[in-house]
């Protein structure tokens, strides 16, 4: 999000994960900022761990739905549900993906490896680590989202983003919200240029 001042990015993840959670801080601050947003969301059973995407478009003048392949980035909590909605990515897309698997997904899960090798072949740059460790070094699993966000932060230009979370997130987990916010703030830092961490 550089000269055009436009930025298409989708947020995917299971129920509980915090997908709408993570795309309502990112819209508020894209508004603040004085851009105009819109965004969509899409979820089936997500109570039960079901997908949650969320579209979320700033500074379009288009619909609340982006095309396929033109994406700018992805942010996945899930590894496998970040691939299904790979597709969605342009050539020159970031995908920030969490590697951590949700228990629930099966015996039959394809190598986390597999699935990353998958992305990069379908976008510029593939950013993956375990946000669920992360979550937990922070002081709470369900950081998760947040971690990511914190990754997603170095794409933007805003300089609001933490301040925006900070109001949005309840008094008694705010410590472990931006501590996760500032371990994926670190770790995309640290690791921008790199295909994996």
């Amino acid at each position: 999000m550089a000269g055009d001042k436009k930025f298409d990015c989708i947020i995917v993840g299971l129920g509980g994960q915090g997908s709408i959670f993570a795309s309502g801080v990112l819209g508020e601050t894209a508004l603040r900022e004085g851009f105009e947003v819109i965004s969509a969301e899409t979820h089936g059973m997500a109570q039960r761990g079901g997908t949650v995407e969320v579209h979320v478009r700033i500074g379009s003048s288009f619909g609340p739905l982006i095309p396929l392949r033109s994406a700018d980035a992805i942010v996945g909590m899930e590894p496998a549900e970040c691939l299904r909605f790979a597709r969605y990515l342009s050539p020159e897309g970031t995908a920030i993906l969490n590697t951590h698997v949700v228990p629930a997904a099966g015996s039959n899960y394809p190598p986390v490896a597999n699935l990353i090798k998958a992305l990069s072949a379908s976008c510029g740059r593939v950013i993956a680590y375990d946000a669920t460790r992360l979550a937990l070094e922070a002081g709470h699993p369900q950081t998760l989202n947040v971690a990511l966000l914190g990754t997603l932060s170095h794409l933007l230009p805003f300089s609001t983003l933490e301040d925006v979370l900070i109001e949005y997130v309840p008094k008694k987990a705010l410590e472990a919200n931006v501590r996760a916010f500032k371990l994926g703030q670190k770790y995309s830092k640290r690791n921008l240029s790199s295909s994996h961490l």
